[in-house]
């Protein structure tokens, strides 16, 4: 959640998570006994998403399909062709990071939020940025594995495997089980358990961050590597806010829908990603391949925030509040 002015909890718990795994990673039994806590975790937290998000409304969207196909060109097609020329800046062991954070879905909730601040048409960014969720639980494992080599031969059949069963089947389920709840009890069902999904994300940060500690993952990552990729990140959020800009007005879009545009393309959802690298890349290379995404992440919020507020203030006469 964006929150003007305050440092988002949950912000702080993650980078907590980070500080606490490099002074005292699991190890031995108790990081085996966590991995296989973190795996049950991942399972409920994706069905949760499957009982949140709300298909007939995404599905329905697609009827304003010049908007909706922009904003997912925009997440799958755009993002990932920059991942290639990005990861050439940057060493080896943080390229795979980068094409990772760039086929990753939008954000839900960020993206609401700064098109509702940024008086922007909030309906529409509902709709995507589900859309962009509902996709992304088959893409981001397809992009990832023809894009990312993962060992010798791409990834192995045992993370297809992990990725059914932990990540698409419980999405699923939660699906159906939202279609005999109804959307109303769904939401309000699934509310309540909102704490619990962002602990699930804190313990799988712990866990991935411990894992490149014990692995000595971190020994090969330099100041100056990362301080290149900061550049990197930072560099990649400016050229989507601006291709995004360019292609929304190019296209006449509204001042309502070119927001919307805006933000729910430029987007990245730190939520999905670190589960979904849990599952995706080798135990020790967890903690540094998320690096960039954690990063995107907090770079996001400010600029977004503040660029939000910008354009709320230039917003014309009887544009949504």
């Amino acid at each position: 959640m964006v929150r003007r002015g305050r440092v988002e909890p949950f912000v702080v718990a993650v980078l907590g998570a980070v500080g606490v795994a490099a002074v005292v990673p699991a190890r031995g039994e108790a990081a085996v006994w966590l991995d296989r806590v973190v795996d049950v975790a991942i399972t409920g937290l994706f069905f949760l998403y499957g009982v949140r998000l709300p298909t007939r409304q995404a599905v329905a969207s697609m009827r304003n399909w010049r908007l909706h196909g922009v904003i997912l060109a925009i997440t799958f097609g755009v993002f990932p062709m920059l991942a290639f020329g990005c990861a050439l800046l940057v060493p080896d062991v943080l390229d795979a990071g980068v094409v990772f954070l760039c086929v990753l879905p939008s954000t839900v909730q960020s993206s609401i939020m700064l098109t509702s601040l940024a008086r922007g048409n909030e309906a529409a960014a509902i709709c995507s940025a589900s859309l962009s969720n509902l996709l992304g639980v088959v893409l981001t494992p397809a992009l990832v594995a023809g894009m990312v080599s993962v060992g010798d031969g791409g990834l192995p059949l045992s993370v297809v495997v992990d990725t059914v069963l932990l990540l698409l089947a419980p999405f699923a389920a939660g699906q159906v089980v939202r279609g005999f709840l109804g959307d109303e009890r769904a939401c309000a069902w699934a509310a309540r358990l909102k704490m619990l999904d962002r602990a699930v994300i804190v313990l799988a940060v712990y866990i991935a961050f411990g894992k490149g500690v014990t692995g000595g993952v971190w020994g090969r990552v330099a100041a100056a590597d990362l301080a290149a990729l900061l550049l990197v990140v930072a560099g990649l959020l400016a050229f989507v806010l601006a291709c995004a800009a360019l292609i929304s007005r190019g296209l006449g879009f509204s001042h309502g829908d070119h927001i919307a545009v805006l933000f729910c393309g430029s987007q990245k959802s730190l939520a999905s990603g670190l589960p979904m690298a849990t599952v995706l890349f080798p135990g020790a290379a967890v903690g540094v391949t998320v690096l960039p995404l954690m990063l995107y992440h907090q770079l996001q919020l400010l600029v977004c925030t503040w660029l939000a507020q910008r354009l709320a203030r230039s917003a014309p006469a009887g544009a949504s509040a």
